[in-house]
């Protein structure tokens, strides 16, 4: 894979002209292709960065960053969080699902494709882009972080009004790259079973990313995951 033929639409390309040709993100996509040679990495090269593909620049409003991608089959698709349709969904999601249901009395939902939110202007990004099976965070020393924590400034940098949901202590370390004067930023514990009842059960960042869209005058979020 080289950098032309990643999978990325052209806004985006523009956008992040200066971190796609940076000498980091031309060893990641190298070391990217080795890793492929001798192990099995999700997601597949053509959804790595589909958090970026189903919105453009202008039209990100809130961003909710994990850590790296689901480590199972057919679990990574590119969005932080989400699974594709048809997949068991993972605790975290389940927990997310949960508060959703608490804050806007939604269902608990069977499907964990968060497309629909990513849609209307929510970027699923994780820290890191791509993982080996079955080992969680193997690939964080490949560069990601580096690349993705310049998106995190970018989007900082050039836009205003943003909605930054961090949870858990490894996302708000991130606040560090975000303009407070510009930005909104909530904070909670991660929805993993382990740390979502300190904090995250009861966060009702989902209505109040809403009501800070609304006093943006911007439209709000549709939660719904259809």
């Amino acid at each position: 894979m080289t950098i032309k033929k990643i999978h990325l639409n052209s806004k985006w390309r523009a956008f992040l002209r200066e971190e796609l040709n940076s000498s980091n993100f031309q060893k990641v996509i190298s070391a990217l292709v080795i890793e492929r040679e001798n192990h099995v990495v999700f997601p597949e090269n053509n959804v790595i960065f589909n958090a970026f593909n189903f919105t453009i620049p202008s039209r990100v409003k809130v961003v909710i960053l994990g850590q790296d991608p689901y480590h199972g089959k057919k679990q990574a698709h590119g969005l932080s969080f989400s699974v594709p349709n048809g997949v068991k969904i993972p605790p975290s999601l389940r927990n997310i699902f949960k508060e959703l249901q608490r804050d806007l009395n939604h269902p608990i939902y069977n499907n964990g494709n968060l497309e629909s939110w990513a849609n209307q202007g929510v970027l699923l990004l994780n820290s890191t882009l791509t993982v080996r099976e079955k080992n969680a965070g193997s690939h964080q020393k490949l560069g990601w972080e580096q690349f993705t924590d310049s998106v995190i400034k970018k989007i900082s940098d050039k836009k205003e009004g943003i909605i930054f949901l961090l949870w858990g202590a490894f996302a708000q370390k991130k606040s560090e790259l975000i303009d407070i004067k510009k930005h909104h930023i909530l904070t909670t514990t991660h929805p993993s079973p382990l740390s979502a009842y300190r904090g995250f059960s009861g966060c009702n960042h989902f209505s109040k990313t809403n009501k800070l869209l609304l006093k943006n005058n911007q439209k709000p979020i549709n939660w719904k995951v259809c």
